[in-house]
């Protein structure tokens, strides 16, 4: 089931008695929307600014405001149009593509599938915020961004990441094997990526930092003007205390996306060393490179009010919403000339991890 109706979210608590459990209906919010794909294309406003091409290539959702240089303002004043389902929601999310690489050497982008709950949505992510109840958190404010990951990293760190970012290899079509909250399945959920053939594709799960210093909306790195509790990451529908560093708690940013990867798991295709055979689109065949970047755009005081509006789901009194068929028909123009579809000698960019 759905992690058993969202595992009864409260129950995962258990496990981590230092945290506050987000339980959905009631006075803690939960909200989960679709945003299909705006633009596929090599560019990336927040690590590269002004850079046509960036290095790598990006799958975009969100407002159409995307361009390879997003100003530090408001960007729903900037975007006209969003692909996401919370139609007051302009902000930008993205992450790199996936990748097959065949036995051959030849590469071919791996298809997303709507996620559960979101037929209609083109490709795209599933974005989920989540608050312990009204007037635990502050809603990000305008020119805020932030990125989660390195796309350089090649190896684990320390004890590892996975509660920050993991892949889900899915046991069977419809979703079979989506019986723990994201990240926390010890045996279908990996930090890299998944060793042998998915039956139902692979999820990808990042966890974005819930905390913030109160001050910059933005820093050199785009990561140190946010941390994680005093205790290390919270689990998925859970939250820790604050850092004296970065006192002010921030909603928690999940973002979800769903790779159709069974046209790929025929064995004859795969490495003859029996090792996977999907790379990330900067070349990273670990996965441990896996990172996303959030430039925040959400209209007024939209988001606030939907962490403050004990809301569950992707509706809720007050905010806009739209369907797929709406959401569907706003786009930016590709502005790289470039092939990233079809069989390739090489991925786009030579897949470059900068």
């Amino acid at each position: 089931m759905f992690w058993s109706v969202l595992l009864s979210l409260g129950a995962l608590v258990d496990a981590a008695p230092q945290t506050t459990p987000i339980k959905g209906p009631g006075s803690n919010s939960l909200i989960r929307f679709g945003c299909s794909q705006v633009v596929i294309e090599r560019l990336d406003p927040l690590v590269n600014p002004g850079v046509n091409p960036s290095p790598h290539l990006h799958q975009i959702v969100g407002g159409n405001a995307f361009n390879a240089s997003i100003p530090s303002a408001d960007v729903s004043s900037l975007a006209d149009c969003t692909t996401c389902t919370f139609s007051d929601d302009f902000s930008n999310y993205w992450t790199a593509n996936l990748y097959f690489k065949a036995r051959n050497g030849t590469y071919k982008r791996v298809p997303q599938i709507p996620n559960r709950f979101f037929e209609g949505e083109q490709g795209g992510v599933t974005v989920y915020y989540l608050s312990p109840g009204k007037s635990t958190v502050t809603a990000f404010k305008p020119g805020f961004r932030m990125l989660y990951g390195d796309s350089m990293q090649r190896e684990k760190k320390g004890s590892g990441m996975r509660s920050q970012s993991c892949f889900r290899c899915f046991t069977g079509p419809n979703f079979q094997g989506d019986d723990y909250s994201p990240c926390a399945d010890p045996k279908l959920d990996t930090e890299t990526f998944p060793s042998g053939p998915c039956l139902g594709g692979i999820r990808s799960n990042i966890h974005f930092p819930t905390c913030w210093d109160g001050e910059r909306l933005d820093s050199p790195n785009h990561q140190d003007h946010v941390a994680y509790p005093i205790k290390g990451p919270s689990s998925f529908a859970t939250t820790g205390d604050c850092p004296s560093t970065h006192p002010v708690k921030i909603p928690q940013l999940m973002l979800e996306i769903v790779w159709d990867t069974t046209g790929f798991n025929n064995p004859e295709d795969w490495p003859e060393d029996g090792s996977q055979p999907f790379v990330l689109s900067t070349g990273d065949s670990t996965g441990y490179g896996q990172h996303a970047d959030y430039v925040f755009g959400w209209k007024d005081d939209a988001l606030q009010r939907l962490m403050d509006g004990a809301c569950f789901g992707n509706t809720c009194e007050g905010v806009q919403t739209q369907d797929f068929a709406t959401a569907n028909k706003c786009s930016v123009p590709n502005t790289v000339d470039e092939i990233t579809e079809g069989w390739l000698e090489e991925l786009p960019g030579d897949g470059s991890g900068a």
